[in-house]
């Protein structure tokens, strides 16, 4: 249970920042109800998950392959700088939240919601950085003295089921929020979403440029 624990509190802590999974988790809640949200949420989770485990097998000897920090850099970039005008467009063609449609809409982006959300935790900074620098040795030290594959595996769950609490939480509240303020709330997350992304791509591209160029 202890490591259950462990695992639970790290992801929360990671979950907390108000990044660019969350904005786009909340955005998607507004604009077509809490099936693509949580969607996008669970995706999130399995790309947070993805990281936690390089972390527990050195994530940072992975980073120190070139290549892959170059593919890393220039294509979390240019994800970022897409994200960004197609929050852009949204906010241009925001239109009120139709909540008849709410059902139509999630069956539909299924497949797609999920891709995002892996897309999203794994082109994220905030995520890259966390385990790079302090997530593996965080789970390291956490399971290191019963470091067996049950232990591991205790870890690992609590840890991919705080994300999917969160991501639910989130879902919901966006959601719900939708019925209250309609296209005000759509607009207002296009606009926080195109600003974050923005940010997170310069902040990418320049990071890249400073330690590879």
């Amino acid at each position: 249970m202890e490591l259950f624990l462990s695992g639970f509190l790290l992801s929360l802590a990671l979950c907390l920042d108000l990044g660019m999974v969350n904005v786009t988790i909340m955005k998607t809640g507004v604009e077509r109800g809490l099936v693509p949200a949580a969607l996008v949420g669970v995706g999130s989770g399995i790309g947070d998950l993805i990281y936690a485990v390089l972390s527990m097998v050195g994530v940072t000897l992975i980073l120190g392959n070139i290549y892959i920090r170059w593919i890393l850099w220039v294509g979390g970039t240019l994800i970022l700088l897409y994200l960004t005008w197609q929050m852009i467009r949204s906010v241009i063609r925001t239109k009120g939240v139709d909540l008849q449609d709410t059902k139509k809409g999630s069956s539909r982006g299924t497949v797609k919601d999920l891709y995002m959300g892996i897309t999203l935790a794994l082109a994220s900074p905030t995520a890259i950085l966390f385990f790079a620098s302090i997530g593996g040795s965080v789970i390291a030290s956490t399971t290191g003295s019963t470091s067996s594959t049950e232990s591991l595996i205790l870890f690992f769950v609590g840890f991919f089921v705080a994300g999917l609490l969160w991501s639910a939480f989130m879902a919901v509240v966006s959601s719900q929020g939708a019925k209250l303020l309609g296209e005000k709330l759509t607009r207002g997350f296009s606009i926080v979403s195109a600003v974050l992304f923005l940010f997170f791509a310069v902040k990418v591209f320049l990071d890249g440029y400073h330690t590879l160029l």
